[in-house]
């Protein structure tokens, strides 16, 4: 039938072919697998059709079996009660059941091998969409994986080591230089003391020796 033929012209080599053509592999296959949705989902509508068609000619094909055995009991009863013609029009009726009984059971029979026909073809594609949700994982992370790759690639291509090897020596000695700014600039300081400064330290060396000598004085007193 029409609505299994996408599925079955699906192979894998196809399914790759479009693949290579498609500018998204991932969007690609994700339409695969909502087109086979959508057929899964109308096969399923048609095999349940197929079967409701199979069970109605099962049906039939009874009920007329049925008429054709009540039909023969009422003719044998005719015949008990001498009444032929009564039994003749049971015997006419048996033959018309049992030919619609015939044409019923040859209905069912092709009705029933295609609806087995169906129910494959439904399982195959269900068990083909199974296969392609596994495969649509690899592909995922394949993808994933070659986009981080390409990333990467990309930036270690604009990523001039050299360069900035040589910003940061060149950063490093100017972090030297100013340290040794400071460390002049210090040195400058101390070597420029002002007037009040230089009296401050001469009369702190006064006052020491001064005291020094007062607690000499002491002493001798005491001896």
């Amino acid at each position: 039938m029409a609505m299994f033929k996408r599925i079955r012209d699906i192979t894998a080599a196809s399914v790759n072919d479009m693949l290579d053509k498609a500018e998204d592999p991932v969007k690609m296959i994700n339409q695969f697998l909502r087109d086979m949705e959508e057929d899964i989902a109308d096969a399923e509508v048609s095999v349940a059709k197929q079967i409701a068609m199979e069970k109605r000619f099962h049906e039939q094909r009874d009920e007329a079996l049925a008429l054709v055995a009540k039909r023969q009991e009422q003719a044998e009863k005719a015949i008990e009660l001498g009444n032929e013609e009564l039994a003749r029009k049971a015997l006419q009726d048996k033959k018309d059941q049992q030919e619609r009984a015939d044409t019923f059971s040859h209905e069912y029979d092709k009705a029933k091998a295609m609806s087995d026909d169906l129910r494959h073809k439904l399982d195959q594609m269900k068990d083909e969409f199974g296969k392609m949700k596994g495969r649509r994982e690899m592909l995922v992370a394949r993808a994933d994986s070659a986009k981080v790759e390409k990333n990467i690639n990309r930036a270690m291509g604009s990523f001039n080591s050299d360069s900035a090897s040589r910003g940061f020596a060149r950063m490093e000695e100017k972090v030297a230089q100013m340290e040794a700014e400071a460390e002049a600039s210090g040195e400058l300081r101390g070597s420029h003391k002002s007037l009040d400064d230089e009296f401050k330290t001469l009369d702190s060396g006064v006052e020491d020796e001064l005291a020094a000598l007062k607690a000499k004085m002491a002493q001798k007193s005491q001896v």
